[in-house]
């Protein structure tokens, strides 16, 4: 089934839209929040491709555009790595109605996003309460990566911009420092408040977050403490995708066995584990005891019965057959 996306009309009356915006800069905003790839939450994968293909544009046209967006108007942030789009004030056009089967969508949504400060960045423009603390609720894992993330990368190949450069005011008073953080701690005071009555209204949706916070916290705390790179956080959010993105009926309990094994043969590397879980995928084991049980088969099967039924040496012979030398002569 097609998507269907809408426009509100006072689009045209935003004084940035209509001031602001060449005609070419409207075209591409209003492809933006309207294209096929585009999410409940207003954060999506697409590629600069895709979007040339899509628009009738070259490649260097696109990242003109992506750039003017980001640093000119800053309606848009884009992470390169992840190949996903966010969109500022997606929360404050889109994101009035609540009730259980929109707050399912959402959560079901945030779950997929990668690069977990773009949930935060849009989380800024939501009104609507109970569906801010739902975003903010997935907000606190990424500060689990935050303080290795920025060193990792390359600011030449990323468009996000850190929060950092809106404080690097070096002349910022050390009363309005204060006063800012006396403000950040009760506007946390107030999230934390908003997010608990919101999970008392979705109990399914706290023990669901509950469980998965716990998942992670487990694989990152084996993956610190067994040599696979403390600073590695781009390895370690790939892994972590396996527990959304895989068919695994345990995928923390089967992931853990592939980092268990990953340390007993020495070879501390995503694509190593990322081979076995796909082996296990594709044979279609889906738990830690149907793989302990195929493992045991295989173990338990002599090699050159293996041999054998793998390779087999001549057509079998059938029943009944009688060999009759003198056949054919007169």
């Amino acid at each position: 089934m097609a998507k269907h996306r809408m426009i509100r009309t006072d689009f045209w009356k935003n004084p940035m839209v209509s001031e602001e915006m060449t005609p070419e800069d409207k075209y591409f905003y209003l492809y933006l929040l309207t294209n096929p790839n585009m999410t409940q939450i207003g954060i999506y994968k697409i590629t600069k491709k895709q979007m040339g293909f899509d628009l009738g544009y070259s490649i260097e046209s696109v990242h003109s555009l992506m750039e003017r967006f980001i640093h000119h108007h800053k309606e848009i942030r884009y992470n390169p790595v992840t190949r996903e789009l966010a969109i500022k004030n997606w929360g404050k056009y889109n994101l009035h109605k609540g009730g259980k089967p929109v707050m399912d969508c959402i959560y079901s949504e945030l779950k997929d996003v990668e690069d977990l400060s773009l949930i935060l960045y849009v989380s800024e423009s939501i009104v609507k309460q109970e569906i801010l603390s739902l975003f903010e609720s997935f907000c606190g894992q990424e500060e689990r990566f935050n303080s290795n993330d920025m060193s990792e990368e390359d600011e030449n190949d990323t468009y996000i911009a850190t929060e950092c450069e809106e404080l690097n005011e070096p002349f910022m008073h050390r009363d309005t420092i204060r006063g800012q953080k006396e403000k950040e701690k009760e506007n946390k005071k107030q999230q934390q408040e908003a997010l608990q009555t919101n999970l008392d209204k979705y109990p399914d949706i706290e023990t669901a977050l509950q469980i998965k916070q716990k998942d992670i916290k487990e694989i990152v705390e084996f993956w610190d403490n067994n040599g696979f790179g403390f600073s590695n956080v781009n390895a370690k959010q790939q892994l972590l995708s396996w527990l959304d993105d895989s068919s695994f009926l345990q995928p923390k309990d089967v992931i853990l066995k592939a980092m268990n094994i990953t340390c007993a043969n020495n070879k501390r590397r995503l694509s190593y584990m990322v081979g076995i879980l796909k082996n296990w995928e594709n044979e279609s084991l889906l738990t830690v005891e149907e793989i302990d049980s195929y493992h045991e088969n295989q173990k338990s099967v002599p090699k050159h019965r293996q041999s054998t039924e793998s390779f087999p040496t001549g057509r079998a012979i059938p029943s009944g057959f009688e060999l009759d030398l003198t056949a054919g002569e007169d």
